[in-house]
C-alpha cells in the first residue's frame, strides 16, 4: 500500500487572472484572443488533466467579470447588496441598478440564468462574438441611452436592474458572493484534494436559491414604490430560462398587487407550463378574465426559442406557454438567445410600453406540404413589424 505525504502530492495549478498573464489581448473587434496568434480564441484544453483546464477557464472568467463590470459601471450602474442594508462584510447578493432608478417612468429588470455571473449572458458569446455582444453591456447601453435628447426618439426616461441568479454562494475568505461553478475551482490543497466542504456560513439570508433570490428582487426593489422606484413606474421583465420561470411564479402568485406595474414580459428559453402556472387551462381563463396574469401572458408576453428559423419569425414552443413564441436567431445554446436577440426582445418592449393597449395577436403555426408552417392570425392586434 502507497501513502502519499502531503508535500508528495501534486500542487493545485494556479493562474492569473490577467489576461497578458494568460496569453490573450483584446482585439480591435472586443474579442478576446491569443497574443501569440490573434486568430485564435480561448483554448480550454491545455492539459490532460481537467482540473488544470478548469482552473485556467476560471482564471479566463474572472478576466471577463472585472472587465464587464468595469463597463457596466462606467454606463452609470452601481451595486446594490442584498439583503438591504447588508455591509460588504456580511454575506449578501450584489446586484446593479442604474442611478435614475427613483427617477425613471420605465424599468427593464432582468433575471439571468442560474449558471451565469451577474452581467453575463453567455461566456461562450464573450469568446466568440466579443465581450460587450456576450455581456450585458450592449443591451445596458441601448436601455440607458433611451429618453436622451440626442436619442432621436420620444421613449421615457429608463431604468435597469440586474438581479443576480448565480452568485449566491457566499465565499467568506475573500468576502463575495460567487457561483457554484466557481466555488468549484477554488484553490485546493493540491490538485487532487476535493472541493471545499459548504455550511450555513456559504448561504445568503433570504437568497437561499435562484427563486427565492428573485422573489427578494421585486420585493426589496420593485415594490419599493415612492422610495426607490417612482409610484407610477411600470416594469418591462426580461426572463432567461430558470430567471423567467422564478418571474413568471412569482408574478401569478401576486398579480393582484402587481397588475397595474407590469408592462410587459419577455422570455429566452421559456420554462414555465400554463397549465401548471396558472391553476387551469390558460387558453379559457384568458378569455373568461381578462384582468387575469395568464390573460397578460397571452397578450403582453412573448417568448424567444432556439430554432432554424430566421430572427423573430413566429414558431411551434416546445411547450405550452400560454404566450406567442419567436425564432431567436439562435439554433444550439439556449444561453445565446439573448446574444442574438436584445435588440428585437428590447424594441418590443419599448412597443408594448409606448402602447398601454398593445396586445399581441394570437397565432395559430399550421404544418402545410409537409415541413413547410403557415402562421394564421386568430384576431388582430399590432404586432410590430417583421414579426
Amino acid at each position: 500500500m502507497f501513502v502519499y505525504r502531503r508535500e508528495n502530492l501534486p500542487k493545485d495549478p494556479v493562474f492569473p487572472a490577467d489576461l497578458g498573464g494568460l496569453g490573450y489581448l483584446i482585439t480591435d473587434n472586443d474579442q478576446i484572443r491569443k497574443i501569440s496568434d490573434p486568430t485564435q480564441e480561448f483554448q480550454y484544453k491545455i492539459n490532460r488533466n481537467p482540473r488544470w483546464n478548469d482552473v485556467q477557464r476560471e482564471a479566463m472568467n474572472e478576466c471577463i467579470r472585472n472587465i464587464v463590470l468595469a463597463r457596466l459601471r462606467d454606463l452609470g450602474l452601481d451595486h446594490l447588496r442584498l439583503p438591504l442594508f447588508a455591509t460588504a462584510g456580511e454575506a449578501h447578493v450584489p446586484v446593479m441598478v442604474s442611478k435614475n432608478l427613483s427617477t425613471a417612468s420605465h424599468i427593464v429588470v432582468v433575471f439571468g440564468e442560474p449558471i451565469q455571473d451577474l452581467g453575463i449572458w453567455a461566456y461562450r458569446s464573450v469568446g466568440c462574438d466579443g465581450i460587450n455582444t456576450g455581456s450585458l453591456v450592449s443591451f445596458a447601453k441601448a436601455v440607458l441611452r433611451q429618453g436622451h435628447a440626442d436619442d432621436g426618439n420620444d421613449m421615457p426616461n429608463t431604468a435597469l436592474v440586474l438581479a443576480n441568479t448565480g452568485q449566491l454562494v457566499w465565499h467568506c475568505a475573500s468576502g463575495r458572493a460567487i457561483t457554484q461553478t466557481h466555488w468549484q475551482h477554488l484553490p485546493r490543497p493540491s490538485a487532487v484534494n476535493p472541493a471545499p466542504e459548504m455550511s450555513h456560513r456559504n448561504t445568503i439570508p433570504g437568497h437561499e436559491s435562484w427563486k427565492q433570490h428573485i422573489d427578494r428582487v421585486f420585493e426589496d426593489i420593485l415594490s419599493a414604490r415612492g422610495r426607490r422606484v417612482r409610484p407610477d413606474a411600470r416594469i418591462s421583465v426580461v426572463g432567461v430560462s430558470e430567471g423567467g420561470l422564478g418571474a413568471v411564479q412569482y408574478l401569478a402568485a401576486n398579480w393582484c398587487s402587481w397588475r397595474p406595474f407590469i408592462s410587459a414580459i419577455c422570455l429566452a428559453n421559456p420554462l414555465h407550463l400554463a397549465k401548471f402556472e396558472f391553476r387551469s387551462a390558460n387558453k379559457d381563463m384568458a378569455v373568461s378574465d381578462p384582468s387575469s396574469f395568464a390573460a397578460f401572458i397571452a397578450s403582453r408576453c412573448r417568448g424567444y426559442v432556439l430554432s432554424e428559423h430566421p430572427l423573430g419569425m413566429p414558431v411551434e414552443p416546445m411547450l405550452e406557454h400560454g404566450c406567442n413564441c419567436y425564432a431567436s436567431g439562435e439554433e444550439l445554446n439556449s444561453e445565446c438567445i439573448m446574444p442574438r436577440a436584445w435588440k428585437h426582445v428590447l424594441g418590443w418592449l419599448n412597443q408594448a410600453f409606448a402602447d398601454q393597449n398593445y396586445a399581441e395577436t394570437k397565432l395559430e403555426i399550421r404544418h402545410i406540404d409537409g415541413d413547410a408552417l403557415e402562421v394564421v392570425e386568430e384576431e388582430a392586434s399590432q404586432d410590430e413589424e417583421g414579426s
